[in-house]
């Protein structure tokens, strides 16, 4: 069986440092350009292919949104192994938002996890990291409130936090 790949694969679609560059639905301020409340994003997207994905061992990319894909899925992974050590929904709030905020490797630097999936010309690296913060606090945001619903941590979400998708931790 195929690994789900993402519908933002169009050639056509703007490019940072060899993925796509796509609006996203959020409060948070950064570079990435809104987009519609009824649209489905790429952080919907990643967020609902996530159980399926995360059980593959290799992923063929398709198009731009793919890398994407593959980053906010590993970056999902990450959420899910700190959310292990939250006990309440304010304490995840504070762990998740504290880890979009860390500083993490970018495509020009030699411990990013994904060397050969992204190229960055020196010019877009500010950009990618913004606009992956804004990612990042956006998943942490949508993780909390579908993790944590009821103030105890759901275990059909908890029970991915050990599996590694593509064998890689970012």
């Amino acid at each position: 069986m195929p690994a789900y790949h993402s519908a933002f694969n169009d050639p056509k679609t703007p490019l940072l440092c060899n993925a796509a560059f796509l609006p996203i639905k959020t409060t948070v301020k950064g570079p990435a350009p809104p987009a519609g409340r009824d649209d489905v994003d790429i952080i919907d997207e990643a967020i609902g292919f996530f159980k399926a994905n995360v059980f593959f061992r290799t992923f063929d990319i398709k198009g731009p949104g793919d890398r994407i894909l593959i980053y906010l899925t590993l970056y999902i992974q990450q959420c899910l192994s700190r959310l292990e050590k939250a006990k309440n929904r304010g304490e995840a709030d504070r762990l998740l938002n504290t880890l979009a905020l860390e500083k993490f490797p970018t495509p020009a630097d030699s411990s990013f996890a994904l060397p050969g999936i992204y190229t960055c010309s020196p010019g877009e690296e500010e950009k990618f990291r913004q606009y992956y913060t804004q990612l990042r606090l956006e998943v942490g945001l949508r993780m909390v409130a579908l993790v944590f619903k009821d103030d105890q941590p759901n275990k059909w979400w908890m029970c991915f936090s050990k599996r590694k998708f593509l064998n890689k931790n970012l």
